[in-house]
């Protein structure tokens, strides 16, 4: 068994797929076929079930994925130790983020980490809910885990990083001036047609608690895709329930955000793995720590 086997067995998982993976890989799929084939040979065991054209990962090759990804990651740490002690300051680290924090805390992270180490490489997965990050990170799919929730995760076996707390403001159609100028409260929002995201987020929450309390708003639309929310504001469907990392774009393009009285925050946090970061994550989670730092936010 080598590191070569390993990483075209992750491709599959991660790519859902023997042709999708070979593809990703540069390969050809025959010569990932014969290579997960002789993996298999080696171990004794079936890591997929062939169906079709298609591949299911066996009940053996579900246990595998976390002790493969440790065993890439440690390698690629002695590779990025290795080149750092010759002065190429190389490497990679991937993050998976949720989209709000993903804004901000992550582009000033990001920028920052860039200036301290250029020739770093930083690979950024999305996540829409604080249980898919801390999946990610538990599973080793990414080294740094970026999330809001509107409290601290339960994530014992991980480090847990508060890094700053957003307030949720409500972003506005160019033009919008029947609302008081900066701040609003839950009665002002009575009347207004709101552009949410799915169940399960803080905005999504503040905003169905608005519905229970019996103010009259309007639901009008419900997107997956957060991205989509400020040009819907933005051509006029709606107003949006969104945190203050949101505010600095919004404004930009010319939409009008008011902060929401009484406050709630969006607790954004960084979770990783206790031990065994690579050098490229131990970097960035140093980046992580001088922003949380400079932010102090409050404990969730």
């Amino acid at each position: 068994m080598d590191a070569r086997q390993l990483t075209y067995f992750l491709a599959i998982v991660d790519h859902g797929g023997f042709g999708r993976a070979a593809h990703h890989l540069h390969i050809a799929q025959p010569s990932l076929s014969q290579a997960i084939a002789g993996l298999e040979r080696e171990l004794g065991v079936e890591l997929f079930h062939r169906v079709g054209r298609g591949a299911v990962l066996t009940g053996t090759g579900a246990r595998l994925i976390e002790p493969a990804r440790q065993v890439v990651r440690d390698l690629e740490a002695v590779r990025d130790t290795a080149q750092a002690a010759r002065g190429l300051h190389q490497g990679r680290v991937d993050v998976v983020s949720m989209p709000s924090p993903g804004i901000e805390p992550l582009t000033t992270m990001m920028a920052a980490f860039a200036r301290a180490h250029p020739l770093m490489t930083v690979n950024v997965a999305g996540a829409f809910t604080p249980e898919e990050v801390v999946q990610a990170v538990r599973s080793g799919a990414a080294e740094i885990g970026l999330m809001g929730a509107s409290g601290r995760p339960r994530t014992a076996d991980l480090r847990v990083l508060p890094v700053e707390d957003q307030p949720l403001v409500l972003v506005s159609p160019p033009g919008t001036d029947d609302l008081p100028d900066t701040r609003v409260g839950v009665a002002d929002l009575a009347g207004l047609r709101l552009i949410v995201s799915q169940p399960g987020s803080l905005m999504r929450q503040l905003v169905d608690d608005i519905l229970a309390s019996g103010t009259d708003v309007h639901l009008a639309a419900e997107v997956d895709h957060r991205t989509s929310i400020l040009p819907l504001v933005l051509a006029g469907l709606g107003h949006a329930v969104v945190p203050s990392s949101w505010k600095p774009i919004a404004t930009r393009v010319g939409a009008r955000v008011r902060l929401i009285e009484p406050a709630s925050h969006l607790h954004v946090i960084v979770v990783t793995r206790a031990s065994r970061l690579t050098p490229a994550a131990r970097a960035f989670l140093a980046t992580a720590e001088r922003y949380a730092a400079d932010h102090r936010p409050t404990a969730p």
